[in-house]
């Protein structure tokens, strides 16, 4: 049996560097004051057909959908946003307090064409703030992108920022976007010759490469911003500029969903020579009315967690793997026994302990102690036990003491104090 196509283990020898991101970004967002959230894998299809746009390449054609057995239809989740949108509004939380600040960690689910870093079972990091219109959260969350990317390590960081307008100034920019493609239709791919007349904005998205050259010298959606988008943009901008986050205006970006408005933006990194986006968000001030809820701005990012990872790991970002403190060595029957109850009383006390219940040869397990990387042996065969004195082996000095067996752990605590295992 194997792993279905795009789908992969995590194998224990990869987890640290993962749970070194984990901690590091839950300990900056909880600083920051966001909360932990965690919502379900499977939604209503509905659900992200509304936020993400029915005309997106996710919606009509990445996204695992399924009849349950009272036909309803459902879909694994592709993003996060519209799972956290709807969690807000369900459990009425604006009635508490509009302002809320989330983050989650978990697996999103698209049917994409598997290649190297990506997946179709596939991690992210988000972080969502609702019910604040002020541009000064836009930058929080950028900041917090380069600051997390910073502590693990990352360079070359570069925030690609955009404004995509509101729906007081987006008409005036889809009617100029609309003229300047009036003479280009023959070539735009199916896709975006539907787009047209659905969601003109998802054209400048477009990976094909004839509809990119048409593309060329197309409208700006910064160059047609109503004063109060304008405004938003330069006090990001500014705002980025005095804390010294690097950051270039990218008219070309408009990201993938359709719910965003105002301030999109990728992070990019050129820690492996090309530029590499590793995050992307943006606002949507109206995704939480578009599903049912009060008019509340929100804005929000994800982190692509297994691209981040790959990169890390070219850098050798992975930490090192911890020594094993101890390797309990049982010699016969008896032994195992006692062993048994020292490694789990050990390891209560924070001696990292394994043991081996095989049978096993004493060179053999010997040869297991060095493959852990244990840093003492604790040999406990039959005459040991009968004296009730254990041999401790020093495996990087090779020295030996004897330690009384009914005083084990006290003596152990002492030894360990001392190598500075606290």
């Amino acid at each position: 049996m194997q792993t279905i196509r795009g789908f992969r283990d995590i194998l224990p020898e990869h987890i640290g560097l993962w749970q070194k991101v984990e901690q590091e970004a839950a300990a900056l967002f909880t600083a920051f004051g966001y909360r932990e959230i965690r919502i379900p894998v499977i939604e209503k299809t509905q659900l992200f057909a509304r936020s993400i746009g029915e005309a997106t390449d996710i919606v009509e054609k990445e996204m695992y959908t399924f009849e349950d057995r009272k036909g309803d239809k459902l879909t694994l989740r592709p993003e996060a946003t519209a799972s956290i949108s709807r969690s807000y509004i369900q459990h009425k939380m604006y009635a508490v307090d509009p302002v809320r600040k989330f983050f989650m960690i978990g697996p999103m689910f698209r049917r994409e064409r598997p290649q190297k870093g990506r997946y179709r079972q596939f991690y992210q990091i988000d972080a969502e703030v609702f019910g604040v219109e002020s541009a000064y959260i836009d930058s929080e969350l950028i900041f917090l992108l380069n600051e997390l990317f910073k502590r693990l390590g990352l360079t070359g960081l570069t925030a690609h920022i955009n404004s995509l307008g509101c729906p007081e100034c987006r008409p005036a920019f889809q009617k100029a976007l609309m003229d300047f493609l009036g003479d280009r239709k023959e070539v735009l791919c199916d896709n975006c010759t539907r787009r047209m007349k659905k969601n003109p904005l998802r054209i400048l998205d477009c990976k094909v490469e004839t509809c990119r050259q048409a593309l060329e010298g197309a409208p700006a959606t910064v160059d047609h911003l109503c004063p109060a988008c304008e405004d938003h943009f330069n006090i990001v901008r500014s705002t980025l500029e005095n804390q010294n986050v690097d950051f270039s205006v990218d008219k070309s970006l408009v990201r993938g969903l359709d719910y965003y408005t105002r301030t999109a933006w990728e992070i990019q990194t050129s820690a492996l020579g090309a530029q590499s986006a590793v995050a992307g968000g943006g606002r949507y001030d109206g995704l939480v009315k578009e599903l049912g809820g009060p008019q509340t701005p929100a804005i929000g990012f994800a982190i692509g967690f297994d691209r981040l990872v790959e990169v890390m790991d070219q850098l050798g970002k992975a930490p090192k793997e911890e020594p094993l403190d101890l390797f309990i060595l049982p010699l016969g029957e008896g032994a195992m026994e006692k062993a048994y109850a020292w490694s789990c009383e050990l390891n209560l006390l924070g001696i990292t302990t394994q043991t081996d219940f095989r049978g096993r040869s004493m060179k053999s397990l010997m040869k297991r102690a060095d493959k852990l990387n244990a840093r003492y042996v604790l040999i406990a065969g039959e005459s040991e036990l009968a004296e009730k004195k254990l041999i401790l082996r020093d495996m990087n000095t090779k020295d030996q003491v004897n330690i009384a067996m009914d005083c084990l752990a006290d003596e152990l605590k002492t030894i360990f104090k001392k190598n500075n295992k606290g």
